[in-house]
């Protein structure tokens, strides 16, 4: 029964990432001006992606009985405000945008990183975080590319 309650805490920690990760991309659509389409674009996609996870997550979830969390993480309410912090001193500028997302992808790898270190976590479930985690570094990777050539 402890593993079930941990396999499910993992399992949630990564919908909150997943949260996280929403609210940041959604705060960044906000931000990102009119010449940024690009941008735009780029963060509606990883919106869709992380609610993709975040529904696989969850149905796993409900799967073992329990309901998906619906909240954030604390380190996310934390990310917010360093990114409300941040733009009041940097303004919104492409670069500034990016390195903001590229600090929100690093969280999601390390909450990723965390999950498949419980070596009682499930050969499925492993499997289903691992391609996870790859479609997140992917867009880690993407944004960092795009921060490196900002102007």
């Amino acid at each position: 029964m402890e593993t079930k309650e941990a396999t499910i805490d993992i399992l949630n920690d990564l919908v909150q990432i997943n949260n996280d990760r929403i609210i940041g991309y959604e705060r960044a659509l906000r931000e990102t001006s009119v010449e940024n389409d690009d941008l735009k674009t780029l963060f509606s996609r990883f919106i869709g992606e992380s609610h993709q996870c975040k529904m696989e997550l969850g149905t796993e979830i409900q799967a073992l009985g329990e309901d998906m969390d619906t909240d954030s993480t604390t380190a996310g309410k934390i990310y917010r405000t360093w990114m409300d912090v941040k733009a009041a001193f940097t303004g919104h500028d492409r670069k500034s945008i990016l390195a903001s997302c590229e600090f929100g992808e690093d969280a999601a790898q390390r909450a990723y990183d965390a999950a498949l270190e419980d070596d009682e976590l499930p050969t499925f479930l492993r499997e289903v975080i691992t391609r996870q985690k790859a479609t997140l570094r992917a867009a880690h990777d993407e944004i960092k590319a795009m921060r490196d050539n900002a102007y």
